[in-house]
């Protein structure tokens, strides 16, 4: 029976387009999956293997290959004994390049890889690619002291992004908690290894970045080889990382382990017991600087009472305290002397210019015309023709008959020329 044969429920099959009178059946619809998933070809694929399943006396072997930094994960079938001939085997968590073609299976509607090669990406290129990664990451300035950030000196939360029941997440709790018994951790159990940890610590810090009440954030994890350390090197944590509005404390491993999250964090501890010391103070340290700085602020204070007070009885101690009224009545008495003084050149000064004045008086009325009448001389004085007195100097100004004023010492008497 041909697939494009009519249902015998008397519904077309792909005859005509798909409408509501006329819908296509399910393995219509499969097969026209399938046509344009085989239409794609062979394409290589890179992932995280996070399942095997080989069973004994099978032929075909089943993976599950996992994107390292999205939770998306794909079916994959090989022979087994391609599986049997890469060594070192293959093992949960490595990293591979698949070369496959995707094949759509019709009677479940399942998508999965048909893959002919694969290839182990080796822990050499890993390392190239984070190298290339960190070079990237350098350029765009993610690793710039100047964009980091100082952690709160007291923090109201703490988020703490580590494995479940690990020894990282025991030695972060306690070693804070010793340090200030009052400090809230908000705790969120991830994986720190393989396929699922980037997704997952992504997820965790987009979390605790959204919560108010976290001051700081500190990702976790104890040592391992460099294949378990690779997630925190991964791109995609590193830029969620360097995108938080929340500063991040990374402690990742020990001292030589430097996986790039360590540079792109705001704060990098060797240890997660570093990170603990770093995150809150020291309740007894802190106690005994408060102490101290008491200390030194009461002897400081003691110490300026005891300067004023010296500056005030050597300030008492000075004449002008000790005897008050003795300046005041020597300047008094300076005062009046200086007044007498100044009296007496007045009165000087006074006499001196009057005696001139007389002088100058006695001069003025020597020289006078009122001296020289009443030395017995007369100012005779005539009328001109304008009307005007003026004094006779000589007989040829009058003629006879002209009116003559004539004045002496007491008074002035009237005559007429002949």
């Amino acid at each position: 029976m041909s697939t494009d044969a009519r249902p015998s429920d008397g519904r077309s099959d792909s005859s005509g387009p798909s409408t509501a009178e006329n819908p296509w059946p399910v393995r219509t619809v499969a097969r026209k999956i399938a046509d344009w998933i085989h239409r794609l070809g062979s394409v290589w694929v890179e992932g995280q293997i996070t399942q095997i399943s080989a069973r004994p006396g099978t032929q075909t072997a089943f993976l599950t290959l996992r994107d390292p930094a999205a939770d998306v994960s794909m079916s994959v079938t090989c022979q087994q004994r391609m599986l049997r001939s890469i060594d070192p085997p293959l093992r949960e968590g490595a990293s591979v390049v698949v070369h496959a073609r995707p094949s759509f299976w019709l009677g479940r509607g399942t998508l999965s890889l048909r893959a002919s090669e694969i290839r182990p990406v080796g822990i050499g290129e890993l390392l190239a690619r984070v190298e290339r990664l960190r070079k990237l990451l350098a350029a765009e300035g993610l690793f710039a002291p100047e964009r980091k950030r100082r952690p709160p000196f007291l923090p109201r939360g703490v988020g703490l992004i580590t494995g479940r029941a690990s020894a990282a997440e025991h030695d972060v709790l306690v070693n804070a908690q010793n340090r200030w018994p009052a400090v809230k951790f908000q705790v969120v159990n991830t994986a720190v290894q393989g396929a699922r940890a980037v997704p997952q610590i992504v997820r965790a810090l987009s979390t605790l970045d959204a919560d108010p009440e976290i001051d700081v954030i500190v990702i976790a994890r104890g040592g391992g080889s460099v294949e378990d350390l690779l997630p925190f090197s991964d791109e995609t944590l590193c830029r969620a990382v360097a995108a938080a509005g929340t500063p991040v404390v990374s402690a990742i491993g020990h001292e030589p382990d430097s996986p790039l999250l360590d540079h792109v964090a705001d704060l990098r501890c060797s240890t997660p017991t570093g990170a603990a010391k770093a995150v809150v103070p020291d309740v007894q340290e802190e106690t005994a600087r408060v102490h101290q700085l008491r200390d030194r602020a009461r002897r400081a204070l003691h110490g300026w009472v005891d300067g004023q007070r010296r500056q005030l009885d050597q300030l008492r101690s000075r004449p002008c305290l000790a005897d008050p009224h003795g300046p005041v009545e020597r300047r008094a008495a300076d005062v009046e002397l200086h007044v007498e003084r100044a009296r007496r050149a007045i009165m000087t000064t006074l006499t001196h210019e009057q005696s001139a004045l007389a002088s100058s008086r006695a001069r003025l009325t020597a020289l006078g015309p009122s001296a020289t009448l009443e030395r017995g001389y007369a100012v005779v004085q005539y009328t001109d023709d304008d009307g005007e007195l003026k004094v006779l100097r000589s007989v040829d100004q009058v003629r006879p008959g002209t009116e003559l004023r004539v004045r002496v010492t007491d008074g002035a008497v009237s005559a007429t020329t002949r």
